[in-house]
């Protein structure tokens, strides 16, 4: 069954950036073809949407929490799809996951519309 794998997270002070990545493990599955979204989840909060890029377009949406300082874009030569965090802050920190929905979707922010997850990153922004 596919899976997919969350990568870069990590301790970092606040002001910092990283890198998060995801792949699929399984065979057969093109990244290429799915609405992505990046999700987090901070202790004692609701898992909510921060980012998204469609499969139709590519086109992106973000939270307005996140806004003009998290970047999602996709790496089809690698079969994967990154968020990039820059401007770190500590309400930021939380685990992250990746999320695929249905072959040539469109973004969405409702985990209903997702059906294939990784088991998440930790991010820690602290100093």
């Amino acid at each position: 069954q596919v899976q997919l794998v969350e990568s870069g997270g990590g301790l970092v002070q606040p002001g910092g950036s990283l890198r998060l990545s995801c792949a699929a493990s399984g065979s057969r599955f093109t990244l290429a073809f799915y609405a992505i979204g990046w999700f987090r989840q901070a202790p004692g909060k609701e898992r909510e949407g921060v980012a998204c890029i469609s499969s139709s377009d590519d086109s992106t949406y973000y939270a307005d929490s996140v806004q003009g300082r998290f970047t999602i874009s996709r790496d089809n030569a690698e079969n994967t799809v990154h968020l990039q965090m820059i401007s770190l802050k500590p309400e930021d920190t939380a685990v992250y996951y990746c999320a695929a929905g249905q072959p040539w979707s469109r973004c969405s922010d409702s985990r209903e519309d997702y059906d294939f997850w990784g088991r998440g990153t930790q991010v820690t922004v602290s100093s």
